[in-house]
């Protein structure tokens, strides 16, 4: 069976400014991928058990406050302790260089900086389902 790729994208924490998110869930969803958007101020808790409820591909978080060096590890380990190895994580936002390439060895998939094209977010995603699903 061959189902659309699923996507949740994810505003986690406090930060308030979701244009950015929306834009992506929009672009996403106009690739033909199927998009679940969970609203602001959600906890790493929140966005694993909906992507778990979800059944998605990926999780796209979105974030704009610092807080990405708590994020993305606590979600990490949330992915890993349901045992949903094949899930993407993937996001981007305000985060330095240098964060980004930590993060990636601990597991996040590509992260984008403000700027990238939404065309380049969506064949990322559609590539990296597409391998993750022929194992």
């Amino acid at each position: 069976m061959n189902r659309p790729i699923r996507v949740l994208v994810a505003k986690v924490g406090l930060d308030g400014h979701d244009r950015g998110a929306k834009v992506i869930a929009t672009s996403l969803r106009d690739a033909g991928m199927e998009v679940i958007y969970t609203g602001l101020r959600q906890t790493p808790e929140m966005v694993v058990n909906t992507a778990l409820q979800e059944d998605v591909d990926a999780i796209g978080v979105s974030i704009l406050s610092g807080a990405h060096m708590t994020v993305f590890p606590k979600i990490i380990n949330l992915l890993k302790s349901k045992e949903m190895h094949d899930v993407l994580l993937t996001g981007g936002g305000i985060i330095p260089e240098e964060d980004m390439a930590q993060l990636q060895e601990m597991g996040v998939g590509q992260l984008f900086p403000p700027g990238t094209t939404t065309a380049t977010i969506a064949s990322y995603i559609e590539t990296e389902v597409k391998s993750r699903r022929n194992f």
